[in-house]
């Protein structure tokens, strides 16, 4: 597992490399907080981002906090002081575990272990919900695609799914995509009656 340190305090990110290295991780990229992060933790290619502040400003954590949200990877961050603001600012971030004055280098891998898990149980439900929520919107649409069928061909509900359902077979395609097809041509059209 490839991990990016980014602390700005090289002797801190000499003491987390240790402890990381100590813990049997040693696939490790030391970032410079003081350059362009986002470019290099593209470069880097990580699958975790330990982040540790010893003493964060508003505008470095939110700095943080925007390159965050960004990343679609698990992110550890030790900061030595906190608020119930910037915690809560971590979390709506998108910051995996949110450690306040615990750095320690037996702390370190469990702490990633809890990121990775975290990040893995968010993005699950994440995928969950978008299914869910496209889910119904595809079944919106179909439902205002019988409605339309209804109404042109003078024919129930039952009928008018099972032409949906026989051309999206006809034509190799989902019942959704036909569905789409149908409210686009008769928002296009409208009533040629």
């Amino acid at each position: 597992m490839r991990i990016a340190i980014i602390d700005t305090s090289t002797t801190r990110a000499a003491i987390i490399s240790d402890g990381l290295r100590e813990a049997g991780l040693d696939d490790l990229v030391v970032i410079d907080a003081a350059g362009p992060l986002a470019a290099q933790i593209e470069a880097a290619q990580p699958e975790v981002v330990l982040i540790n502040l010893e003493n964060p400003s508003r505008d470095l954590l939110e700095d943080f906090f925007a390159m965050s949200r960004a990343l679609a990877r698990p992110i550890a961050m030790f900061v030595d002081q906190s608020d119930a603001e910037a915690t809560g600012a971590a979390i709506d971030a998108g910051v995996s575990a949110y450690v306040v004055d615990g750095l320690s280098k037996q702390r370190i891998k469990p702490v990633i272990d809890l990121a990775v898990r975290r990040f893995e149980a968010f993005s699950r439900l994440q995928r969950e919900l978008d299914e869910a929520k496209n889910a119904l919107t595809e079944r919106a649409t179909i439902d205002r695609a019988k409605a339309i069928l209804m109404k042109r061909r003078a024919i129930d509900e039952p009928a008018a799914y099972a032409l949906l359902r026989k051309q999206a077979m006809c034509t190799n395609r989902r019942i959704a995509e036909i569905a789409e097809a149908i409210v686009t041509s008769d928002a296009l059209l409208g009533d040629m009656e």
